[in-house]
């Protein structure tokens, strides 16, 4: 039998529409049935409300790219014998390669499960996340986080892209009643070869499914890809063993190769795109790609800063994502927003970074049906929010500024911690 109940507070925010004063959610099988004030919801229906006087409800955030499979990299790190100080971008990645080696299976199992609660108690109930081993898709579907999940594909040599591509296969394929939706992602430019980029394609279209991809996220990436030349060719690419990969670069950017084979779509969210030049934004833009900005991660690798005036300008839709904690110091979306509104002043307002959040992120993964506002027949997630003062001016300025999150619902429930996972 089916429990209709209603939720209130001061505010209900919804990206893209004005506050509502006294807002209500009427949610029934965690599933919103309708919205409006607390006193129209009262008076046509008998349902019990949960009340939070002085707080707003606003959607749950959709983090548009991560990998809950690093959070514990700092716990490893600290166990570690490596020696972790990296100068540059192929340094960062070398060591973080290093550290993974010494890793089990059940060290990613637990890391995906704290990544999960770090998400959720923070407000967050819908991800964007790149799997590198399909087997741990499972540990997701025990989490009631909504999203997609992209089975991360790589390889210079024909014989490790083909395992890759197959297992990441098995596990897309695979019917069992996912609560998350999957997709695929070819991890970047420089770690696949370009004559597997048309088999990537083909796969893609032959089974309709979306894409994430690295894309210029830092200038040894531009370098390397257009001339072959960087950190990547002389460090990195000895390191894995992949020398005699090396030479006939494509000379173009990152994102002219990814359109010369066809893997920017509509249904592909590019991520980071710190370094792309105008002409790379008309690519963007035609293509109808998402992309999903890490602020944070790349301020802390220092691989530099996106253009964002010029994404906006060229009108490409953005959306935001924390990356992981091997390159990050949490897995809030408020602190990236946080961070967002001070290092962006002037191009990212508090109204573009909510809608960034919540409505951006959820096309971005192609879950807009069920998440990413709180409207009806969407999934009841939502958080509660309050600290932000009883003024009822700049509601939603002040609450992206100043809000603290007091409770978290998903589809409809209260989430209690590991206790739902």
């Amino acid at each position: 039998m089916s429990k209709e109940v209603i939720y209130s507070a001061s505010w209900l925010l919804n990206p893209n529409a004005p506050p509502l004063a006294g807002g209500a959610l009427l949610v029934c099988n965690g599933t919103v049935v309708e919205t409006g004030t607390l006193a129209a919801l009262r008076s046509s229906h008998a349902a019990p409300v949960v009340d939070f006087p002085d707080s707003a409800l606003i959607p749950g955030f959709v983090n548009a790219h991560t990998h809950l499979e690093l959070t514990h990299f700092p716990s490893w790190l600290h166990k570690s014998p490596v020696d972790y100080a990296p100068r540059r971008f192929a340094d960062w990645i070398i060591q973080l390669i290093k550290i993974k080696r010494g890793l089990t299976d059940n060290d990613y199992y637990s890391s995906i499960g704290e990544g999960a609660r770090m998400c959720l108690e923070s407000g967050t109930t819908a991800i964007g996340d790149i799997v590198s081993n399909p087997a741990m898709a499972a540990q997701y579907y025990r989490t009631p986080l909504a999203g997609r999940l992209y089975f991360e594909l790589l390889g210079q040599e024909s014989g490790l892209f083909q395992n890759k591509l197959a297992a990441a296969m098995t596990a897309v394929l695979c019917d069992n009643e996912k609560t998350i939706p999957s997709g695929l992602s070819p991890h970047a430019p420089y770690t696949i070869a370009e004559k597997h980029l048309a088999t990537i394609r083909t796969t893609v279209a032959a089974h309709r499914l979306p894409l994430a991809i690295h894309v210029s996220e830092s200038r040894s990436e531009v370098d390397f890809v257009f001339d072959g030349s960087g950190d990547l060719a002389s460090t990195f690419f000895p390191f894995v063993g992949w020398e005699q990969f090396l030479g006939n670069p494509p000379r173009c950017s990152s994102t002219e190769l990814l359109h010369r084979h066809g893997l920017l779509t509509s249904a592909t969210v590019a991520v980071h795109c710190v370094h792309v030049s105008e002409s790379d934004t008309i690519i963007l833009k035609k293509s109808g790609v998402h992309i999903a900005l890490c602020p944070r991660s790349n301020d802390l690798l220092d691989v530099g800063r996106v253009p964002v005036a010029l994404l906006k300008r060229a009108g490409i839709p953005l959306a935001l994502g924390t990356d992981s904690l091997a390159s990050n110091n949490s897995l809030s979306m408020w602190d990236e927003l946080r961070f967002a509104l001070e290092t962006f002043p002037d191009d990212l307002a508090e109204q573009d970074l909510f809608a960034m959040a919540t409505t951006g992120g959820a096309a971005a993964l192609g879950i807009s049906t069920t998440s990413g506002s709180l409207e009806v027949g969407k999934r009841a997630d939502f958080q509660v929010v309050g600290n932000f003062g009883s003024d009822d001016k700049n509601v939603v300025e002040r609450v992206m500024r100043e809000g603290r999150v007091q409770e978290v619902f998903v589809s409809g429930l209260r989430y209690e911690g590991n206790t739902q996972m």
